[in-house]
């Protein structure tokens, strides 16, 4: 339920780094997050080029119960969104770790990853909620 290969947020999103001082990140939300949300029926992400700003957010998700915002984690440049989003939301729903990811950003700073939660941390944040 918390793959132990992210770094999480208090907000809901992971990240996965493949490390590598210029490589980009994967974005998405957790599946905690995509279950509390319901069912996805709509996500509307940043185009590619877009800078996105620690904490802001880039997006939105609109599901059955609510519309949901989307935050970045880190301070970046857009550099891949997930276009199958757009005909399949409910990616996000069945595969919140793989293919329903939402956004490759390149980091502005790499030093803001590690102020991001493990997976031990983000669990116990979850349990306490």
């Amino acid at each position: 339920m918390f793959p132990d290969d992210l770094s999480y947020t208090s907000d809901h999103e992971w990240v996965r780094d493949p490390g590598g001082a210029d490589s980009t990140v994967r974005i998405g939300i957790t599946d905690y997050a995509q279950g509390a949300l319901g069912d996805i029926v709509y996500v509307s992400l940043p185009e590619v080029g877009v800078d996105v700003e620690a904490g802001a957010a880039c997006g939105e998700l609109e599901s059955t119960k609510s519309v949901s915002d989307l935050f970045s984690p880190i301070k970046g440049t857009v550099v891949a969104r997930n276009d199958a989003l757009d005909e399949r939301p409910e990616l996000v729903n069945s595969d919140p770790y793989g293919d329903g990811w939402m956004i490759e950003v390149r980091p502005a700073d790499r030093t803001e990853l590690d102020g991001l939660l493990d997976a031990d941390a983000y669990q116990a944040q979850v349990e306490q909620s």
